[in-house]
């Protein structure tokens, strides 16, 4: 079974920054899609960010500019730079991985909390 684990998140302040890292645990074979889906309070799990292994990337309308994926130097590793953070950026941020849009594999998720 991949696992993939997740690091990085945290409190900071609205305005401030966190990066998160997520990796998965086998180099066997290489993910087609990784990405970023998180939870806040109260609300569905939502698509955040996501990196194809040719490097096209995809943003939520709301992360765009301010949110950046990227793909780590170790084979299914993807890095998760956020910028400007809200309050609204609340969540649990969860890390996933597949072979197509629908993951295979899910992290355990790491908290970010972000205050006003």
């Amino acid at each position: 079974q991949v696992q993939l684990v997740e690091s990085g998140g945290g409190l900071v302040q609205s305005g401030g920054s966190l990066r998160l890292s997520c990796a998965a645990s086998t180099t066997f074979f290489r993910m087609n899609i990784m990405a970023w889906y998180r939870q806040g309070p109260g609300k569905q799990r939502e698509l955040v960010a996501s990196i194809t292994s040719g490097g096209t990337t995809n943003y939520e309308d709301s992360v765009k500019g301010r949110f950046t994926i990227s793909k780590g130097d170790a084979k299914n590793t993807v890095n998760l730079t956020m910028d400007s953070l809200k309050p609204e950026d609340t969540g649990v941020y969860y890390c996933a991985a597949g072979f197509s849009l629908v993951p295979s594999f899910w992290g355990q998720g790491t908290r970010v909390t972000v205050s006003s």
